[in-house]
């Protein structure tokens, strides 16, 4: 996140979370429909108001009901333990300085790194093994000996993951936005993008200590950032960074020397219509920004997400929830060890099983959407009631 401080320094759907998503009621299109931007007018809006590094932390800052600017729309809230054991000096009441935020030590770099971004027909393939292609990372679990340990005890390893994204080559910007959940995309670094929350629903980017280029493992292993890598160095607003899932592009935040778009210049999915370089050419397109300041990237989806995973960014020791693909029509069928944990019992009792990917998971027994047949809905998810 230094990137900011130039004028100075120079998977899939839960059960819950689809009724929230295809149902929101309260928010009023009219009053956010799309604006293309012109380069004049992005040079209007821009500014550094936080060269002295000193950001407002977003904790809790949150919707459920309604997208707003500066808060994430989740589809739902998981609230456990994990992340960061206590606060460091850099937090200040409301705020947060990264200019005194230390990060994890060590420069480990990743040989067998593999990430590729093609384009097949209408669809755009992001798929790699979840390592970082161009910069190194800090060593994990973090060390007794690393003074980040005081502050947080990350006990996770990085390790290979399987990742494929097939994401819609020209997205359909919707007025009406879909919520969220854990991740929000992949950078073209190879690494995926997690919401602004840790597992706490606190602001990740202060509490939690990431590496020196802005990344930390989860439980699974899972390499991840919660914002702008400082490795980044082209962070440019034409600049296509990654892509969220719902194939809309996340650009930098740059517009000019010395001049940064920031959370209040944004939409209520902290994105613009504006011309960027796609694949080489001009376009006029919606894109995600990042910035310097919370919620750091998308807090909401502008089209309709390919999957949404679990709420809570970080999740160094909390489990790992089932999730669904979300392709239009019906709900998929929960998993049958979901199903099998049900079996015999009544609505809002209590459940667990092993997941296909080996998770254990407690919940409670509710109906799926479109089913008759009790599955066991995980803890933290707000299950169907009757």
């Amino acid at each position: 996140m230094e990137h900011f401080l130039w004028g100075r320094m120079n998977r899939r759907i839960t059960m819950s979370a689809l009724l929230a998503l295809l149902a929101l009621s309260s928010y009023d299109a009219r009053a956010d429909t799309q604006k293309t931007l012109t380069d004049a007018d992005l040079l209007t809006m821009a500014g550094n108001p936080y060269a002295s590094g000193e950001l407002p932390l977003g904790d809790a800052h949150y919707v459920l009901d309604a997208p707003r600017v500066g808060y994430i729309f989740l589809c739902h809230t998981m609230n456990e333990s994990g992340g960061a054991g206590r606060d460091g000096g850099w937090i200040h009441g409301t705020s947060w300085n990264i200019l005194s935020k230390l990060s994890v030590l060590g420069q480990v770099a990743w040989s067998n790194a593999q990430f590729d971004a093609s384009v097949t027909g209408n669809q755009r393939v992001l798929a790699g093994n979840g390592l970082p292609t161009n910069h190194t990372t800090g060593i994990f679990p973090i060390q007794p000996s690393d003074p980040a340990y005081a502050f947080d005890r990350n006990p996770n390893s990085i390790a290979e993951q399987i990742l494929r994204d097939t994401l819609p080559l020209n997205p359909v910007y919707s007025d009406t936005p879909y919520c969220m959940g854990g991740e929000v995309g992949v950078m073209l670094t190879g690494v995926p993008l997690f919401n602004g929350f840790d597992a706490g629903m606190r602001d990740a980017a202060a509490h939690e200590v990431q590496d020196s280029c802005s990344g930390h493992p989860q439980r699974s292993g899972q390499y991840h950032y919660h914002s702008l890598s400082k490795c980044i160095k082209d962070i440019g607003e034409k600049t296509v960074l990654g892509y969220a899932v719902d194939g809309f592009p996340i650009t930098g935040p740059l517009v000019a020397p010395g001049k940064y778009l920031t959370t209040k210049d944004l939409d209520m999915c902290h994105g613009i219509t504006s011309e960027i370089i796609q694949d080489g050419q001009k376009k006029i397109t919606y894109h995600y920004v990042m910035t310097q300041d919370f919620p750091y990237s998308a807090s909401c989806f502008r089209a309709r997400p390919t999957r949404i995973g679990p709420s809570g960014g970080s999740g160094q020791h909390n489990q790992q929830m089932p999730q669904m693909q979300l392709q239009g029509g019906p709900p998929r069928m929960p998993p049958q060890e979901a199903l099998s944990a049900c079996s015999g019992k009544s609505d809002g009792a209590s459940c667990g099983f092993i997941s296909p990917r080996g998770d254990t998971i407690s919940g409670t027994c509710r109906t799926p959407p479109a089913q008759s047949s009790l599955a066991c809905v995980p803890m933290g998810m707000r299950g169907p009631r009757p």
